[in-house]
């Protein structure tokens, strides 16, 4: 949560590769040309230098975007800050159009103390409309790459992303009867399809599970030389380009592309690679580094929390086994186990269909998305376990 590692030497990652104010730096660049419905008309891939005129932040372009300009937004504002916002909402009505699967999970992170080194506090990061800014233009890249290397006849590393498994769609079903959330059987479903159910919970107390719900429900996305599309992004053909000095899949479109279009040294076609086996090496790598990223912030938020054993947080159920209640807490994101033993003295049967544990003697029962006080018992820094158990036993059974 501290610091980056390079998939470059660092030299290279913060020196030639990293984009300094007033400074050329040689680029792989693509020129994009967008109609007024944020459709993709036309776009060239050129090599040469570039040079930024301003390192500004997510939330000061915001801020512009806003009216609140400072020194650096003043002379922005008007002739490139306006003018890229209007650009994105072509795009972001597109998006809405095509019916991209629109997910809210929101994401952890820790905020380190600068002068101790410790852990100051644990926060849901913000999303501003200059982040989904950003995110559009760069899918938006992605796909013109994607094309350029099909109309070249070339290789092309995609990145692909599959319907869901019927099994767990049938699992999301299930979960979703218990909230009275009706997901049609038969046909295929469709990104749009899933964006209904989630505007129906919207609002609602369940909204966070059903997004996290129904983002386990999807299937992993991929690198593959087959192209089957992208379900969740709603596109026929998708590949990454924007990040090859981190990863290398878009390292590989970069090759791809100078190959195809004679744009100098560096070029590679994929002959003597097989295509497949780098593919998934390349997913292994990527769920790797996301599950180092996931333990990391555990580990850290366990022990942010260590200091507090015996306080009180509000929480929701987030999962049911036979052995327990995996919660999350309500303000800082943290996943935690309340272990069955600890349950109100009964025997409690596993209803796996219906998310819930019943206690078989006094019918006392725990779902999926259950509103609970937990108090914190302990959290292990080291392996970024964490065990709760309830601060106030339910007073009747439902």
């Amino acid at each position: 949560p501290d610091r980056v590692v390079p998939m470059l030497p660092e030299a290279i990652s913060n020196g030639w590769c990293s984009l300094v104010p007033g400074e050329d730096r040689p680029c792989l660049a693509v020129h994009l040309w967008l109609d007024a419905a944020g459709q993709l008309r036309r776009h060239r891939f050129v090599r040469g230098l570039m040079r930024s005129v301003a390192r500004l932040t997510y939330t000061q372009v915001q801020a512009a975007a806003d009216g609140r300009l400072d020194a650096a937004t003043e002379t922005l504002s008007a002739g490139v800050i306006g003018p890229l916002y209007g650009a994105y909402q072509a795009l972001a009505d597109a998006r809405a159009k095509r019916g991209v699967l629109e997910l809210d999970v929101p994401e952890r992170r820790v905020i380190i103390d600068p002068a101790t080194g410790g852990i100051d506090r644990v926060e849901f990061r913000e999303r501003l409309d200059s982040h989904k800014l950003i995110e559009e233009f760069m899918i938006c890249a992605n796909v013109a790459a994607a094309e350029a290397l099909e109309t070249a006849r070339r290789p092309c590393m995609y990145r692909v992303h599959d319907r869901p498994p019927e099994d767990k769609l049938t699992s999301l079903r299930d979960f979703l009867d218990t909230l009275g959330i009706n997901l049609p059987r038969g046909g295929v479903v469709r990104a749009g399809d899933l964006n209904r159910i989630l505007a129906k919970a919207a609002g609602k107390p369940e909204a966070r599970l059903v997004n996290e719900v129904m983002l386990r429900s999807q299937s992993q996305a991929v690198y593959a030389p087959e192209n089957i599309g992208h379900f969740g992004l709603a596109l026929r053909r998708y590949c990454h380009f924007t990040s090859p000095i981190r990863r290398y899949a878009d390292l590989m479109v970069h090759r791809a592309l100078i190959e195809a279009f004679s744009l100098g040294a560096g070029g590679r076609d994929g002959a003597g690679i097989d295509m497949g086996k780098a593919g998934e090496h390349i997913s292994a790598t990527e769920r790797r580094a996301s599950a180092a990223e996931r333990d990391a912030l555990d580990r850290f938020t366990a022990s942010y929390l260590a200091e507090t054993i015996g306080a009180e947080f509000e929480a929701r159920v987030n999962g049911v086994t036979r052995f327990g209640l995996f919660v999350t807490l309500n303000d800082t994101g943290a996943d935690g186990l309340i272990p069955i033993s600890t349950l109100p003295d009964d025997y409690y049967e596993h209803d796996e269909r219906g998310h819930r544990l019943v206690g078989r003697r006094n019918r006392l029962e725990f779902r999926l998305g259950d509103a609970l006080e937990v108090r914190l018992v302990d959290a292990n820094p080291l392996t970024g376990g964490i065990i709760f158990a309830l601060a106030e036993m339910p007073a009747a059974p439902r």
